[in-house]
């Protein structure tokens, strides 16, 4: 890329000395905030209007591609659809049943956290103990959280961490129903990345995260992350999407200019690759169909556009899978 393109007066290349490295380190930097502002943008919707089905559209409804489209977000002349770790077609009750929460988790959840927005039970994952430090990556309304903390018990502690102010509001007014339900004070939510997390250095027993890695541009660092935060030995439970073998390129394009939460994921030996650079040991990583099955079998409308653009005979499952990511932190 050429260093007048798109670079403003004063940028780098424009009125100083700067290397021709530079204004590329800046373009990426600028690709990777605006992934991280359409997501924020998504999710804030969804956050508002309480679940993926209220937003009352379909993908058929999209723009052409060529118009701007961020993962569970909209260009300002449509409406979002289903996919992306959430579907307009099914509830979030559904959904949780589909993919293995237990009815006695939910329990201690209130009814607003769950907004159908999981690919996974990264809690079962994770084997909780009480009083262990949990840390969910990508928190949303509280859902993981909430069922995290009758697991740790009063002398543990659940952090939430989430980039989208709208996501931590409803959060934070989901803490009092959930008090009052168990009697627990364990739960908190804090604002930030998951690039750059709010937390101290070996300060957290177990991280564990459900459908979010995937939407981020920068996954190394996000695991490079994770292994900061983990005490010596701890644990990563981790639910996500992830691709079995590369997606056609067609599909990448059109599901790229649809919702990031499929375009984004990686292969599963590239997951484990970043992990173990990352300092991670024990990695253990399951493919998990259900959910990419589920999502098929009860037409959402995401899915279904996949489905048309994959070679005959070919069904999303073929290609994206939910993966259960466990792995530890070396002592």
């Amino acid at each position: 890329m050429s260093t007048s393109d798109n670079t403003p007066c004063c940028g780098p290349g424009c009125c100083g000395n700067q290397s021709t490295d530079t204004p590329i380190a800046i373009d990426a930097a600028a690709r990777d905030d605006a992934v991280r502002q359409q997501v924020r943008a998504g999710y804030a919707k969804i956050a508002r209007s309480g679940s993926w089905s209220a937003l009352n559209a379909s993908v058929a409804a999209m723009p052409a591609p060529s118009q701007s489209i961020g993962c569970c977000g909209t260009s300002s002349s449509s409406k979002a659809g289903g996919g992306c770790c959430g579907s307009d077609t099914f509830t979030g009750e559904q959904l949780a049943a589909a993919i293995g929460y237990a009815q006695a988790d939910l329990a201690a959840v209130p009814e607003s956290a769950n907004m159908g927005l999981s690919c996974g039970n990264p809690t079962a994952i994770a084997a909780l103990k009480p009083g262990e430090i949990v840390l969910d990556l990508g928190s949303g309304g509280g859902f993981d959280c909430f069922i995290a903390g009758p697991k740790v018990g009063p002398t543990g502690r659940v952090i939430g961490i989430d980039m989208t102010p709208d996501m931590l509001s409803k959060a934070r007014s989901n803490i009092a129903l959930y008090t009052q339900q168990t009697g627990l004070g364990n739960v908190e939510f804090r604002l930030g990345e998951i690039e750059s997390l709010p937390v101290a250095d070996a300060s957290v027993d177990v991280v564990i995260s459900n459908c979010v890695l995937n939407l981020s541009p920068d996954k190394p660092r996000v695991w490079r992350e994770i292994a900061r935060v983990l005490k010596p030995g701890g644990r990563v439970a981790v639910s996500d999407l992830a691709l079995l073998k590369p997606l056609p390129e067609s599909v990448r394009a059109d599901v790229e200019a649809l919702v990031g939460c499929v375009a984004g994921a990686v292969l599963v030996d590239e997951t484990r690759r970043q992990m173990v650079e990352a300092g991670l040991s024990e990695i253990v990583l399951t493919s998990k169909p259900q959910y990419v099955e589920a999502m098929t079998d009860w037409q959402d409308p995401l899915y279904q556009k996949i489905i048309a653009s994959l070679p005959a005979g070919s069904k999303p499952s073929d290609f994206i899978t939910s993966l259960d990511i466990a792995a530890r932190r070396k002592d």
